[in-house]
């Protein structure tokens, strides 16, 4: 995880309005499916934001650990349904403890915020670390050759809607920069009651699907599938890959197998 997170997220006030402006979230529910897919029992979400995903998976009984650098966005995870079942932490992956997962998530835009290969590479390494044998990593990244960066205008992306706290705010979109695989883009957020305007400034990578591929093979990865986002078909690549399997402490080899996870657990 990046260390500095957008205003988008970390500031308090932008961070209330993620929620509302992403609506029901409907991205997150092939998630859950891959989840039972492979029956993981414990799950670690990588910049898991408010906590959406990871508040459902602990409302049906699944140990869920949330990470992330942004302390306002965990701030608001904490106060959802499930919440209290979840292990919170600020912080990057580097932090999240050794095999305590099954499976691996990075939903939404997060595994593009690693812009240099250096902070990808130990963002994979870290997520291995932190994956039982054999666990499985699960996270979508948008096509490049698709170009959904022409698309973020601020006719398209315009939005207003009313907060939980009783104001009300719009948001739009801006492209500020395309330098591939660099593409920068500014979100901004005007709050009716007082007229205050909030800038957040974001960046992601568009990585080719080779280069993907070869980053997961050198931190110890299999790639099992790489399926489409059922939310944007055509746009998004969702890859699903395996830990190879690794000598345990206890001088076995850990199984990668689905069934293994219910063993380990």
């Amino acid at each position: 995880m990046t260390a500095t997170p957008d205003p988008a997220f970390s500031d308090p006030r932008l961070a209330a309005t993620y929620d509302v402006f992403e609506g029901q979230r409907d991205d997150l529910d092939h998630y859950e499916q891959l989840i039972d897919e492979f029956g993981a029992t414990s799950v670690l979400d990588v910049g898991c934001g408010t906590g959406e995903l990871a508040c459902r998976l602990a409302r049906r009984g699944i140990e869920v650990i949330g990470v992330d650098p942004a302390g306002a966005s965990i701030d608001i995870a904490r106060s959802k349904p499930g919440a209290d079942a979840v292990r919170w932490i600020v912080g990057t992956v580097d932090v999240a403890p050794t095999a305590a997962a099954d499976l691996a998530t990075m939903t939404g835009n997060v595994a593009q915020v690693f812009l240099t290969d250096d902070a990808w590479g130990s963002t994979l390494a870290g997520v291995a670390r932190c994956l039982r044998p054999g666990g499985v990593l699960v996270f979508e990244t948008r096509d490049p050759e698709r170009r959904a960066w022409e698309r973020w205008t601020p006719d398209l992306l315009r939005a207003t809607a009313d907060l939980p706290d009783g104001d009300r705010a719009t948001t739009w979109c801006t492209l500020t920069s395309v330098d591939l695989p660099l593409v920068s883009f500014r979100f901004t957020t005007v709050f009716e009651s007082d007229g205050t305007e909030l800038i957040s400034d974001s960046t992601l990578r568009f990585r080719e699907r080779s280069e993907i591929e070869e980053s997961l093979d050198a931190a110890g990865f299999d790639v099992l599938d790489v399926r489409d986002a059922p939310d944007r078909p055509g746009l998004e690549w969702v890859f699903v890959a395996r830990q190879r399997s690794r000598r345990r402490t206890d001088g076995r080899v850990g199984d990668a197998s689905p069934q293994s996870f219910r063993n380990e657990t």
